[in-house]
C-alpha cells in the first residue's frame, strides 16, 4: 500500500474565493415574519387565538422552496418556481392537524397576486385566503429589510414606500394599509421590541 499524500493546504483568499455567498438567516426570518403576521392580523381584527395560530404557521410558508428537495430543476426556472407552493402544499396538508392545513393554505397562495398575476391559479383579490394576503405583506416587508448576498438590506422607510408602490397590484390595499398605519408598532414587533 503506497504512503498517504500529503496535502498542501490552500490559501485563505482560495478558500475564501469558494465559499458560498453570505445568504440571510432564515431561521430569524421566520421568527420575524411569525410575530409580524401575529401583529398584522390583530390589527385587522382577528381574535388573539386565530392570530396566535397565524403566528404559528407563517414561518412553514417556504416549506416547498427548501433547496436539498429532491428537485433536479434549478429553483431559478419558472416551472420550480411554480411547483413549489403546490409542493410545500402537499407536504404540509399531508398532516390532520389545524395548524398544517393552515401553513399548507399560506404555502399554496402565498404567491397569488391581488391584480391576478401570481401563482399557482392566478386568483385574484378576494379569492386569495386572508391568511396568504397578510403573510405575503409581511414577507414582502421582512425580506426587504434583510440583507441578501445580491443586495444589501434595505432602510425600513425605503421598504414600507416599496410595499405601498404593490398596494393593489401585488398585495391587498386594506392590509398594507392597515401594516402602514401600524408600522412603528409591527417594525418594534419584528425587533423582539
Amino acid at each position: 500500500m503506497p504512503p498517504p499524500v500529503a496535502l498542501a493546504s490552500p490559501p485563505a483568499a482560495a478558500v475564501a474565493a469558494c465559499a458560498p455567498p453570505p445568504q440571510p438567516d432564515l431561521s430569524a426570518h421566520r421568527l420575524r415574519l411569525g410575530r409580524l403576521a401575529e401583529g398584522l392580523a390583530l390589527r385587522l381584527g382577528w381574535d388573539a387565538d386565530r392570530a396566535r395560530q397565524l403566528r404559528l404557521a407563517a414561518p412553514l410558508h417556504d416549506v416547498g422552496a427548501e433547496p436539498g428537495m429532491g428537485d433536479d430543476v434549478p429553483l431559478t426556472a419558472p416551472s420550480a418556481l411554480h411547483a413549489q407552493p403546490r409542493r410545500g402544499a402537499a407536504l404540509l396538508g399531508s398532516s390532520s392537524l389545524p395548524l398544517f392545513a393552515l401553513a399548507a393554505e399560506i404555502t399554496l397562495h402565498l404567491r397569488e397576486r391581488w391584480d391576478g398575476n401570481g401563482y399557482p391559479h392566478g386568483l385574484r383579490s378576494q379569492e386569495i385566503p386572508m391568511s396568504a394576503r397578510i403573510v405575503a405583506v409581511v414577507d414582502y416587508f421582512d425580506a426587504l429589510t434583510m440583507p441578501h448576498s445580491f443586495r444589501p438590506a434595505r432602510a425600513d422607510d425605503r421598504a414600507l414606500a416599496m410595499l405601498a408602490e404593490q398596494s393593489g397590484a401585488a398585495f391587498d390595499p386594506v392590509i398594507v394599509a392597515t401594516f402602514l398605519a401600524h408600522a412603528t408598532d409591527l417594525i418594534a414587533l419584528r425587533d423582539g421590541s
